[in-house]
């Protein structure tokens, strides 16, 4: 077997691989000698099937085997030696299309190597990172919006407002004729809740208790179901009742209904969990400025196919963002822009480093951390969890999605350890302000 180098341009490269025809004979025929204890014919024994008959019923079929795990070989044993890393599935083309039995067989190998990650000194990295306390305010707050989720309506006299509950029978028609899912009775609509289809709820403000109105509204373009999507509408809705809501009091009794022992348990726990997400905010901010400095820190070569891939993933993505009615993948091909490839260049070079200080720090995702990310993710599937947490665990490919963002963290946090870090004590509108900033980049 030969290997020669024909390609080397910066992390381009390639290779022509020729196995000759004595190789892959010497492979077969040891292929054909490790078969032939088990082999019956008919007319000889288990085991005393001549080599010749062996050879011209099994021979293609060991052959192909041959061929495929000599050529294998050969790219493994030169990724091997020359310590290069592909940045993606090398590309393996035979150049004899026309190759019969006798022939050598030659390869066309072609690949682009992981690029040298150059070092970084993280402590010279310097960030702020924003500290924000709950305050009484923010859980009053807190408590209020609880407090909203747990209101009751009471029948009022008079027409009804924004905010308050009608319900109404209903029963809607396209073009005269009644459509399947138009209809309900006794429904609870709170208006200003905008749930139903826009301009419906509107209409009804004003409107008492055994009126009857017709409600002319028309279908977004974008509508989930197509058969409606722009339609003109016509509901004709019977109001049963109108009601006011009523806030439920902040007291003991409104703590045990979010399972806390009493007011001030429930204000513990409002506390807790404002400042878990202000935390997890500020880390956001944090993790973006790091990201930021490490991307003006180091410059490197990178793989071309790598950047292409994600380019394409990225206007993939964002095309469906803009096109929520489109559930599938059967539209056009979608071309990157300029911009989704800057995109793509900046989220490949970090993915590089932020892998390469991984391996240097000897970060791992313990088995633990994997199982508990999997449980959590198995939520999302009620009923079906255990078919999600076995799926995960026979695909490599899955374990590989979960364990990704888990790793990265862990990395973020090593560097956190590392760099100087200023902690700065904000309000919660600064906080706010710094994280809707991040959505505008």
């Amino acid at each position: 077997m030969q290997v020669t180098e024909t390609l080397n341009e910066g992390l381009k490269r390639g290779y022509t691989v020729t196995v000759t025809a004595a190789e892959l004979d010497q492979k077969v025929q040891a292929k054909l000698s490790e078969i032939q204890p088990q082999v019956a014919m008919k007319g000889f024994r288990q085991g005393k099937v001549p080599m010749a008959l062996l050879r011209k019923q099994h021979g293609p079929r060991l052959m192909g085997e041959a061929m495929q795990e000599t050529i294998d070989g050969a790219v493994s044993s030169h990724l091997e030696s020359s310590g290069d890393r592909p940045a993606m599935q090398p590309q393996v083309k035979m150049t004899n299309e026309d190759w019969k039995e006798g022939d050598d067989v030659v390869v066309e190998v072609a690949y682009e190597k992981l690029p040298d990650v150059p070092a970084v000194d993280l402590s010279s990295v310097a960030l702020t990172r924003l500290n924000v306390k709950a305050d009484d305010a923010a859980v009053d707050e807190a408590l209020s919006n609880l407090a909203d989720t747990a209101k009751t309506f009471e029948d009022k006299d008079g027409a009804a407002e924004n905010g308050d509950q009608v319900t109404i029978d209903f029963v809607g028609k396209v073009d005269g004729e009644a459509f399947e899912g138009g209809s309900a009775e006794d429904y609870p609509l709170v208006l200003g809740s905008n749930s139903f289809i826009p301009g419906f709820e509107d209409q009804l403000v004003g409107v008492t208790a055994g009126e009857q109105k017709d409600v002319n509204v028309t279908f977004p373009a974008e509508y989930g179901a197509s058969h409606l999507a722009g339609k003109d509408a016509v509901f004709t809705c019977t109001v049963k009742a109108v009601k006011a809501a009523k806030p439920a009091t902040i007291d003991d009794e409104l703590a045990k209904r979010f399972g806390a022992d009493d007011l001030e348990a429930l204000r513990t726990q409002v506390r807790e969990r404002l400042e878990q997400e202000y935390q997890g905010a500020a880390r956001a901010v944090a993790k973006r400025a790091l990201l930021d400095e490490l991307d003006k820190l180091v410059d490197f070569d990178l793989p071309q196919g790598l950047v292409d891939a994600e380019a394409s993933q990225i206007a993939h993505q964002l095309w469906h963002e803009e096109n929520p009615h489109v559930h599938g993948h059967n539209h056009d091909h979608i071309e990157p822009t300029e911009e989704h490839q800057r995109l793509a260049k900046r989220r490949v070079k970090l993915g590089l480093l932020l892998a390469d200080l991984g391996q240097k720090a000897e970060v791992k995702v313990t088995d633990a951390e994997l199982t508990q990310a999997v449980l959590q993710q198995a939520r999302q599937y009620r009923g079906q969890e255990r078919q999600f947490f076995e799926y995960v665990q026979n695909n490599a490919a899955a374990r590989q999605q979960i364990q990704a963002p888990i790793f990265e963290d862990k990395v973020i946090d090593h560097i956190f350890g590392q760099a100087k870090v200023e902690e700065k004590e904000v309000s919660k509108d600064e906080l706010q302000q710094a994280v809707e900033a991040l959505d505008e980049e």
